[in-house]
């Protein structure tokens, strides 16, 4: 008979108000709190145009170019808000486009060793402006629309030693050529 395994002990290292460092049986790594789920958002338009944003991100001290996307059940009285609800929210938050429809893609960790988080993906297609966008009041996000055959490289001349990519955005490129070709 194998040997039983110790329970695995999970302690709490450090503790703010968004993010709490955890050790799980030797393994250390980062939990969100006081929210239900991430959302991301792969927008294409009627054009065949990706939605795309870009915004200071303090942790990496650049700029990131991204798919739209937002926290889900962060705010009081939304604890238990519909992933689409908070989807359609961060859409139009950061971007000023309005998704008639969300097709929910799938869920996956954008960081599997070193976070909890998974990220539920959602296709919104023949999404239309219907305002600025630009985030809320704490965000200074500038909107891009670039067409899908020519966002590879549009992406390649945009990073530079102050700008980069979320991998993300690669993902929902993929997502984004299916869907324009029928899939």
């Amino acid at each position: 008979m194998p040997p039983r395994k110790a329970a695995r002990q999970r302690q709490i290292l450090a503790s703010g108000r968004f993010l709490q460092l955890v050790d799980e049986a030797g393994w250390e790594y980062a939990e969100r709190v006081g929210l239900s789920g991430i959302v991301a958002i792969v927008a294409v338009t009627r054009e065949q145009e990706l939605v795309l944003i870009e915004q200071y991100r303090p942790a990496v001290k650049m700029r990131v170019i991204e798919i739209p996307a937002g926290l889900a059940g962060d705010l009081p009285g939304t604890e238990r808000e519909a992933f689409t609800k908070a989807a359609r929210r961060a859409l139009l938050e950061e971007t000023g486009f309005r998704a008639h429809k969300l097709e929910f893609l799938f869920r996956g960790p954008p960081s599997a060793g070193m976070s909890t988080e998974m990220i539920d993906f959602f296709l919104a297609r023949n999404v239309r402006k219907v305002s600025d966008g630009g985030g809320d009041e704490h965000e200074d996000i500038q909107v891009h629309v670039v067409p899908l055959e020519e966002c590879a490289q549009w992406l390649r001349k945009k990073t530079t030693k102050r700008r980069c990519v979320d991998p993300k955005v690669y993902t929902g490129l993929l997502f984004a050529i299916a869907a324009a070709s029928g899939g």
